[in-house]
């Protein structure tokens, strides 16, 4: 792993880990002296960070940890909301019994990870994360489009950060009930409800996060 690699590394799992908090300056010289490398380094770790929206690059200001209230947050989840919904009604038409069974299992994954790594945290987990992502990428990738899962993917890494702060800013949200009903409605083959409860189970998330 290159200098690059590792501080980039370091600093994407501390911004999701929620070890700064939103708005918080990242200085590329005290990064750089923290991490033992040169400037450029971490710059270059930074600017991998904007590209991925877990960092905003501020004119005349450096980097800083985007705001929770941020305007892009709730346009990354009207994407998404337009997007998803009509993948699903695709996948609804054209998954077949492989897919009905990878549903199932990135569900019961989903459900029997915990979501905090030790009782008494209020951030999430990476293992839950990441279950998370698997459980809504596997729904959608019955519709068979490519181009429509890449968006998914972007779209999602864009928006991680949002979610993990949505989801400790709503801690009496039933998370596991709104992913049961999504799809229990996918596989009884329900596509416009499927649809309608995975809108508004996206919705949810950013609505949580207006200011």
């Amino acid at each position: 792993m290159t200098a690059s690699e590792r501080v980039y590394a370091s600093l994407r799992a501390a911004v999701l880990e929620g070890q700064f908090p939103p708005c918080q300056a990242l200085k590329p010289q005290e990064l750089a002296t923290r991490h033992g490398v040169s400037l450029a380094v971490a710059r270059e770790a930074l600017l991998r960070l904007v590209g991925e929206g877990l960092a905003d690059r501020l004119p005349k200001r450096g980097f800083a940890v985007p705001a929770t209230g941020a305007e892009r947050w709730q346009q990354i989840a009207e994407a998404r909301s337009l997007m998803e919904p009509a993948a699903l009604r695709l996948a609804v038409a054209r998954g077949d019994l492989e897919w009905e069974a990878a549903v199932r299992a990135s569900h019961h994954r989903l459900a029997g990870t915990p979501f905090f790594e030790r009782p008494g945290d209020t951030w999430v987990s990476d293992a839950w994360a990441e279950a998370h992502r698997r459980f809504h990428r596997t729904l959608l990738e019955g519709c068979g489009n490519d181009v429509v899962l890449e968006t998914f993917d972007r779209l999602w890494t864009a928006g991680e950060l949002a979610r993990r702060w949505s989801l400790a800013a709503d801690p009496a949200r039933d998370a596991d009930a709104e992913h049961r009903a999504i799809e229990e409605a996918a596989l009884a083959r329900e596509a416009d409800r499927a649809a309608d409860l995975l809108c508004r189970h996206i919705l949810h998330t950013a609505a949580s996060l207006k200011s």
